[in-house]
């Protein structure tokens, strides 16, 4: 069974996520870190706890999700993984960073894009799900822990809201149709982790969601 830690980081609140299982491997979930006092959090509670971190996974790459990934690489050899339709459609890392004025230096990484909708990403006994939600961007996905009832949307469905849609490639009608056939179809007990604020459940999001 899977176990969660999370940290909130970066300019833009973003959360990133450590997942681990009880065979001491674990994943990075969309690592924004944006110092190294908030990428220290991560690496010494791997150290603490003695995982092995097999992958660094991507909701989608937007450039508040991927500040951290120099960090992961220069720590362990590994680059950021994502669908291709997002590497393909979007611009650069440095790019975005300009676009949006951030007032620190943000240095393009390769990107390994080998994330396909449909396939799993395993680590220790975990197997994730991958699960295609555009909209937010043309390559978002989340993944699903049916095990555990866990799946992370990154900023295609938040708590009581959903990603906007102006950015590159965002699409509003494709987003509602990626959350309703996508994550709401999913078991109502399971825990929504969004790249943005709180958690929430499938439950909750179906009776008290605004936008869908």
């Amino acid at each position: 069974m899977i176990e969660i830690r999370s940290i909130t980081v970066n300019y833009f609140g973003e959360n990133t996520f450590l997942v681990f299982d009880e065979a001491n491997e674990a994943v990075i979930i969309d690592c924004g870190c944006m110092t190294a006092q908030e990428w220290k959090k991560i690496e010494d509670f791997v150290a603490q706890h003695g995982l092995t971190v097999k992958h660094h996974l991507c909701t989608h790459m937007h450039v508040d999700h991927l500040l951290g990934a120099e960090y992961v690489y220069r720590s362990y050899g590994l680059y950021p993984e994502a669908a291709p339709q997002d590497v393909e459609a979007l611009p650069s890392i440095s790019k975005q960073a300009e676009l949006f004025r951030l007032p620190l230096e943000v240095n393009d990484i390769h990107i390994d894009t080998c994330l396909q909708p449909g396939e799993t990403v395993t680590f220790g006994n975990t197997q994730l799900k991958i699960l295609a939600v555009p909209g937010h961007s043309p390559g978002s996905i989340a993944f699903y822990d049916a095990e555990s009832r866990s799946v992370f949307t990154g900023d295609a469905l938040f708590a009581g809201s959903i990603g906007r849609t102006d950015l590159w490639g965002g699409d509003y009608s494709q987003l509602i149709r990626s959350i309703q056939t996508e994550i709401l179809t999913l078991p109502d007990d399971t825990a929504i982790y969004p790249g943005h604020g709180p958690a929430s459940t499938v439950a909750f999001e179906k009776s008290n969601n605004p936008y869908i």
